[in-house]
């Protein structure tokens, strides 16, 4: 569900309301009583309830935000020195200094 928010033009009070978008939107002011109350235009607000839903949209991701943007930063890195991630050494138990890989 959308969350308005609403000013009154008589008082100030502002207030964010959880309304249906079918809902009729609201005139009387709870503070004052005028019918002054009107919605304002602000950026979108909404709440994702249920299952399914992840705060970093990702399922299973300990770090959120920094954990995404350090996984960027290693991957730009390595992107911008193609020649010296090919001629380091295989990730291996051994180091890659056995006949056995």
């Amino acid at each position: 569900m959308p969350i308005y928010a609403y000013k009154c033009e008589s008082c100030g009070h502002a207030k964010d309301v959880l309304q249906k978008i079918s809902d009729a939107p609201l005139t009387d002011c709870p503070a004052c009583g005028a019918s002054t109350f009107n919605k304002q235009l602000t950026a979108a607000g909404f709440q994702l309830k249920g299952s399914g839903w992840y705060a970093t949209d990702f399922k299973g991701s300990t770090g959120g935000s920094a954990a995404t943007a350090a996984g960027s930063a290693t991957a730009s890195s390595t992107e911008s020195k193609p020649a010296e991630a090919a001629s380091a050494a295989p990730a291996t138990p051994c180091g890659g200094s056995c006949a056995c890989h």
